[in-house]
């Protein structure tokens, strides 16, 4: 079964948050998201898992101890991001 691909307006809306909140989300890479070709789309499923963390954390939110971290302030690799076409 297929998950629903939500917008970033529909997942700030199903938060209760504006929409610069799960767009921080995914900059931080505290949630998983999919690229659809230009468009980043949230899957419904990562959305729950996020509501459902609690803590409001899917795994680790910050570089590890010793990590180098480029100019964006984001961690190179560790993003949970799919890409269709």
């Amino acid at each position: 079964m297929s998950d629903v691909l939500l917008t970033v307006e529909q997942a700030a809306e199903r938060l209760g948050t504006t929409v610069r909140f799960p767009r921080r989300l995914i900059v931080e890479c505290r949630i998983a998201f999919v690229k659809v070709g230009h468009h980043v789309r949230i899957a419904e499923s990562a959305l729950l898992a996020y509501l459902g963390a609690g803590s409001g954390r899917l795994g680790s939110t910050g570089p590890a101890v010793g990590q180098l971290v480029p100019r964006g302030g984001r961690p190179r690799s560790g993003c949970q991001r799919s890409r269709l076409i």
